[in-house]
């Protein structure tokens, strides 16, 4: 019967009636109260809301993360460190966002993140920090 396709069954159904054996316990009982934890979870686990660094007047702040270690995040930025031709590393002012792979929205909402595309005083550059995770915004000019 196993072999057997049901032409008025959905792939989909057959397989979340598979999937369904391999799920763990409820965390609820059958008289309906929920087991107790027996520990919890590690401080390594818990998740923070993500920083989205914006275009404006620098405001950076530090937390304390895993192992004792600080973390710089960086909230608000208005400068970046370009890279030139002649591998030069200069400070220069942040015009305006111009592309962001990571989300299209990002650009009208103005946050920086990996990868996106900015307007300098030295022309187009790309982002290849994490401003959120380093505290700092470093870019490569790009060729035009």
């Amino acid at each position: 019967m196993d072999s057997f396709i049901n032409p008025f069954k959905s792939y989909k159904q057959e397989t979340q009636r598979k999937m369904a054996i391999s799920q763990k316990r409820s965390h609820r009982k059958v008289t309906g109260g929920v087991y107790k934890r027996q520990k919890k979870k590690p401080k390594a686990n818990l998740g923070r809301v993500a920083t989205l660094t914006k275009l404006g007047n620098t405001k950076r702040k530090n937390i304390r993360v895993l192992g004792g270690n600080l973390k710089t995040r960086l909230f608000e930025e208005e400068y970046a460190n370009v890279v030139g031709k002649d591998r030069r590393v200069k400070k220069v002012k942040i015009k305006a966002i111009l592309e962001n792979p990571a989300n299209r929205h990002y650009v009208r909402r103005n946050i920086l993140t990996k990868g996106t595309i900015i307007d300098t005083e030295l022309g187009k550059a790309r982002i290849t920090s994490r401003p959120a995770q380093v505290g700092v915004v470093n870019a490569i000019l790009l060729e035009e």
